[in-house]
């Protein structure tokens, strides 16, 4: 049961608890790449970005697998070999921008409810980050796993809420709902984006043996990761169109349509998905730095410089966050995933099963 538990739910709660904080604990992601294309195109686009994400992790759990490469220099370096520096430029900007919109997230909704100053908001969960980062890989990942199982069951609490208490018949709004061109474009789109940060989380499938492992949790993972976006964007129907409006669109949704203890518990359950999303992210520039400086993995940097790295990490992020969600989510995660496609989805697809299928022969 344990070793299932590691194979199959640790890779999956660990990607989903990082892609959470800046698109499902929001929401503002769901909109841009689903709900803007009409209610029928924005649940197409789902079923879209649930292929995509189903195939090109399979494929990466394996050539991580095959090439025992858990941290994402080692991985690029296998897959593309001197080119693997472009990846890395792309994830760093990628990373400060899912930061600044994590930042931003949290300040929008803390300065809504409570009236704290939006920075001050900020600085606060970036902070908690750095504490969480600075207990090590066992402990993010630990964290991960059971937030990502709690954010899951408010999430189910949110969706049926919404369905009891709106006057809008949602299964009618979907059926007759519009399909506005793009949708398909949106769904490839939050993909690859979102995919970009699976080979940083590459530490969380470090139990995967077998290549049937590799493929099902990979299955898994891709279908795990969609079902939110699917509830979301079906639950938006009752407030659509003004929800498209809306820089924290879960927020919005819950204020209006639910009761104030489940806006307590989710603001309380969003502000621990954002923390997490920046810990998962910090905790793979972290294994990168650390492949660097102990190829062999017998080394590790102190709790000192890990709180260190996330610090400094996390100051450009606040930074970024200063530009607001609405802009971050439009304009830049758009723009990098045409880059993370050319560098990453092509390539694993193509020569990444190449090289898997001729490792195999070469060990026969």
């Amino acid at each position: 049961m344990n070793r299932i538990f590691q194979v199959y739910i640790v890779p999956a709660a660990v990607f989903v608890s990082v892609v959470m904080g800046g698109g499902y604990g929001t929401g503002r992601e769901v909109i841009e790449f689903f709900t803007r294309y009409g209610l029928l195109g924005g649940l197409f686009g789902t079923l879209v970005a649930t292929c995509v994400f189903a195939l090109v992790l399979a494929c990466t759990y394996e050539f991580a697998r095959v090439f025992q490469a858990y941290d994402y220099r080692t991985f690029f370096k296998r897959l593309i070999g001197p080119f693997w520096v472009c990846f890395e430029v792309l994830y760093l900007l990628l990373f400060l921008l899912v930061l600044g919109v994590v930042g931003s997230a949290a300040g929008n909704i803390l300065e809504q409810e409570f009236g704290i100053s939006s920075y001050i908001s900020m600085v606060g969960v970036l902070v908690l980050v750095v504490a969480l980062v600075y207990f090590g890989r066992e402990a993010v990942e630990k964290v991960l796993t059971l937030w990502s199982i709690g954010m899951y069951l408010i999430f189910g609490y949110y969706f049926l809420e919404i369905l009891n208490n709106s006057e809008v018949d949602i299964l009618q709004s979907l059926t007759r709902g519009s399909i506005e061109p793009g949708w398909l474009q949106g769904g490839i789109l939050y993909a690859m984006y979102n995919l970009a940060l699976a080979p940083v989380l590459l530490f969380s499938t470090r139990a995967i043996q077998t290549r049937r492992e590799a493929l099902l949790a990979g299955i898994i993972t891709g279908v795990v990761v969609m079902v939110p976006a699917v509830l979301f964007h079906i639950s938006y129907a009752a407030g659509y169109p003004e929800v498209l409006e809306q820089p924290v669109p879960n927020y919005w949704m819950i204020s209006k349509y639910t009761t104030p203890l489940l806006l307590g518990i989710f603001l309380v359950a969003l502000l621990g998905t954002l923390v997490e999303t920046g810990a998962g992210l910090v905790q793979g520039i972290i294994e990168r730095i650390e492949a660097v400086i102990s190829p062999s993995g017998d080394k590790s940097l102190s709790q000192r410089a890990k709180a260190a790295i996330g610090v400094a990490t996390l100051m450009l992020g606040a930074l970024t966050g200063s530009l607001g969600i609405v802009a971050l989510v439009a304009k830049g995660y758009s723009a990098l995933s045409v880059g993370f496609a050319l560098v990453y989805i092509i390539p694993i697809c193509t020569l990444g099963v190449v090289k898997v299928i001729k490792a195999r022969s070469e060990t026969t």
